[in-house]
């Protein structure tokens, strides 16, 4: 049975290093619109380990909501914690993760990111097979996690399949 009433992806949530530096990167590199922000949250009894999964003590002295393009809202939190790791995931890691935006022409949209000192993780790759029609690049955000451009403007193979049911 499928999840009752689930309708959309509502947001994603991610935690950064300096809130500041995030909100430059994400408002004046990728144009995203800030909307607000909450904070701050602790407590001293429990209710961070039962209701977030982090440390007791842990904190989020802010986080900022953002809306990127039509749709896509990130909550980005900065969070202080007695044992909080700093290494950011690989994809290969458990929990390594990426976020992928779409984008109308992803060779402006590469030179965009290069003008503004971003890391762009080589040069775009044509997708084949059911994703053929695309383009991607992955690119770092400057605490390092990482991102992906994709670009198909005329549709991707997928569209022209017949649907599948489960396997």
């Amino acid at each position: 049975m499928s999840m009752p009433g689930l309708r959309r992806l509502d947001h994603v949530g991610f935690t950064v290093p300096d809130l500041d530096e995030a909100t430059r990167f994400l408002v004046d590199v990728l144009g995203c619109e800030y909307l607000y922000p909450l904070g701050p949250f602790a407590d001293d009894g429990d209710w961070m380990a039962r209701h977030l999964n982090v440390h007791p003590r842990a904190t989020v002295p802010q986080n900022r909501f953002f809306r990127c393009g039509d749709q896509a809202v990130f909550e980005v939190f900065a969070y202080t914690a007695p044992d909080q790791r700093t290494t950011v995931p690989r994809n290969s890691d458990i929990g390594g993760h990426h976020i992928a935006l779409y984008v109308d022409d992803l060779d402006a949209a590469v030179t965009h990111l290069r003008e503004h000192g971003v890391t762009v993780l080589g040069e775009p790759t044509a997708s084949r097979g059911p994703h053929e029609g695309q383009r991607w690049v992955y690119f770092l955000a400057p605490w390092g996690m990482q991102f992906e451009l994709v670009s198909y403007p005329h549709g991707k193979a997928f569209f022209n399949l017949p649907a599948a049911g489960p396997g």
